[in-house]
């Protein structure tokens, strides 16, 4: 993601600055909200990130689609401006919620499968991951079918693959290894 360090840096003193005014909760909500406008406005992302316009007029736009922001999302906002860095609007909101999160708790648990998770399928993810980890985690379910069959879950910066793809490309490897070591 581009600026990632950038804008965890920005996220990590936005969320100390709502933590110490005791308002972190609605500024997640205003996060969440730019999260999901950015990620659905290709128009949004364009005035972000066109060099043509003059941060200004950025904040302009991004604070008429925001009206009703809380005081300390609308200073996070004036500090990306000040700091020519309002293009990463979108990937600071993203990384307050995800400290936001952590900060409540709370953990999201990826897994991605070659179907869609069932109810049932869901229910025993959620119980094996709640065996892992003491937080609240609440699970999120991305289809890819390239993987064949089976899972891969990552949780924080942990990830478990379990996919058949996977597990033929470490057979591949094995053979190709044997197959090096026997003709020399």
């Amino acid at each position: 993601m581009k600026g990632s360090r950038v804008a965890l840096r920005y996220a990590k003193a936005g969320l100390s600055f709502a933590i110490d005014k005791q308002v972190a909760a609605d500024v997640n909500q205003n996060m969440l909200d730019i999260v999901a406008t950015v990620s659905q406005s290709t128009e949004l992302k364009e005035i972000l990130a066109s060099p043509v316009l003059k941060n200004t007029q950025k904040k302009k736009a991004v604070m008429a689609v925001f009206s009703s922001l809380h005081a300390v999302s609308s200073k996070i906002l004036a500090l990306l401006v000040t700091n020519n860095r309002i293009d990463l609007l979108g990937a600071v909101a993203h990384q307050y919620t995800r400290l936001f999160d952590q900060h409540e708790g709370r953990e999201i648990a990826y897994v991605t499968t070659a179907v869609p998770l069932d109810e049932a399928l869901k229910k025993q993810v959620l119980d094996k991951i709640g065996t892992l980890t003491d937080k609240k985690v609440t699970l999120e379910n991305k289809v890819d079918e390239t993987i064949l069959g089976g899972f891969v879950l990552r949780i924080a910066d942990v990830q478990y693959n379990a996919s058949v793809a996977h597990k033929l490309q470490m057979l591949k490897r094995t053979f190709i290894t044997n197959t090096n070591v026997s003709t020399l």
